[in-house]
């Protein structure tokens, strides 16, 4: 067996003890061609500071090669080492025909570390020593779809189409789609998405096809796409809330409902999932299926605001005062001070006749709900019963502006003025 054949047997074996005696063999081996398949083998594997030492002494033979260099960094990037990564990369002239690679891989580290612009700079500069090579064309489409220049990317995406439909692994369509998409041109998306399908109809591009569709309206096409996906992978998590959003546009609610429940069955710690159960359920008229589900969406995060104030709208319908004091009063316990829930606190102490902390919270939510005509009108005949006329005339003032066409408030103010 071939030196290089054993290595990959030993590795795939786990005899990881045999697998070092033939690294032994392999650094003092003369064979340089023999060193360097090696040294990428055991890189693919994960043998990266093995890998490194057979560069390392690759290195020392050949110190001038520019391909070492940058396989090298590339081992010690993935080791930590940028520092020795970077001086490697950068020892490599412009005049070297693996520049533009070395530039290539400069961009990688850059935008790994966060530095988009550079990396976009070095990449632009590769382009422009080989402006028409795809791969470096495909970089710097990459980093404008990571950057958020989605337009840019989705343009350089379908230029390079006209030269290649498939680089590194990636169809070009998929990507001229996902740029279209990050950008909120679902529309443009489209047409590229069904390109991808017809190649392979694929998870991750069936959802995306599917969003697409629900965004551009066409929610028939989504439902049949989600449930195309459903059925090739029923653990796609994120399919049964986009499902369930598409068939209520669709007037279809209690199949929406049936899809929550179904992806609940699937994963019980998503808690949009159950919060989106709880709303519809509501919606459907099944109100202890709603507390429950909203329950189960704050036992998972028990500051997820939107379900609790959900659940508190559902007491405050049920006037179940004693249930929203008690949940407000442990919220604020724990430190959670959220003036949303200053209404329903409110109402509830007023329905209770606890009328001062009924006109503390009021007051408090008065701050935050001073366009909302609802809690307004409460809030004034709430004053009015108390006989505060002269601040409940504050309160209805700017309910008349909000409301002029309510001819009570507007005749009030002018019968007591």
């Amino acid at each position: 067996m071939e030196t290089i054949e054993l290595l990959q047997q030993y590795i795939l074996d786990g005899e990881l003890s045999k697998m070092e005696s033939l690294i032994l063999d392999i650094q003092a081996s003369p064979d340089a061609e023999t060193r360097y398949m090696a040294a990428e083998l055991l890189g693919e594997y994960g043998f990266l500071q093995e890998a490194d030492l057979l560069y390392d002494g690759l290195l020392k033979l050949m110190p001038d090669e520019a391909q070492l260099k940058i396989d090298r960094a590339g081992v010690l990037m993935e080791l930590g080492e940028e520092d020795e990564a970077l001086l490697l990369l950068t020892s490599i002239r412009p005049d070297e025909e693996e520049y533009a690679q070395s530039l290539l891989v400069l961009a990688d580290y850059y935008q790994m570390a966060g530095m988009a612009e550079t990396a976009l700079q070095k990449v632009e500069e590769a382009a422009g020593l080989l402006p028409h090579e795809p791969a470096v064309q495909f970089a710097k489409a990459e980093l404008l779809l990571d950057s958020g220049r989605y337009a840019e990317a989705a343009r350089l995406y379908s230029e390079i189409r006209k030269s290649a439909s498939e680089i590194a692994g990636v169809r070009l369509s998929d990507r001229v789609a996902e740029a279209y998409a990050a950008g909120a041109a679902y529309e443009e998306a489209l047409p590229y998405y069904k390109e991808s399908l017809e190649q392979a109809r694929t998870p991750d591009v069936l959802f995306g096809y599917a969003y697409a569709s629900y965004q551009s309206g066409l929610y028939k096409e989504s439902i049949r796409a989600l449930a195309e996906l459903k059925d090739i992978d029923p653990d796609y998590f994120s399919a049964y809330a986009l499902l369930a959003q598409a068939l209520m546009m669709d007037g279809e609610d209690e199949a929406a409902y049936r899809t929550l429940e179904e992806g609940l069955m699937r994963d019980k710690f998503d808690k949009e999932l159950f919060l989106s159960a709880g709303k519809l359920a509501l919606k459907t008229g099944r109100p202890d299926e709603a507390e429950e589900h909203l329950k189960e969406a704050i036992a998972l995060d028990p500051e997820y605001m939107e379900a609790i104030h959900a659940l508190m709208s559902l007491y405050d319908h049920g006037e179940r005062n004693e249930e929203i004091i008690d949940m407000f009063s442990e919220l604020r316990r724990e430190g959670i001070d959220w003036s949303g829930l200053y209404p329903f606190a409110a109402y509830a102490y007023e329905r209770e006749e606890n009328y001062p902390d009924a006109y503390e919270f009021y007051r408090l939510a008065y701050h935050e709900f001073k366009e909302d005509a609802q809690f307004l009108e409460k809030f004034a005949l709430f004053l009015l019963d108390e006989g505060n006329r002269e601040e409940a005339i504050e309160v209805i003032q700017r309910l008349a502006t909000l409301v002029p066409d309510d001819p009570k408030w507007s005749s009030f103010l002018e019968n007591d003025l």
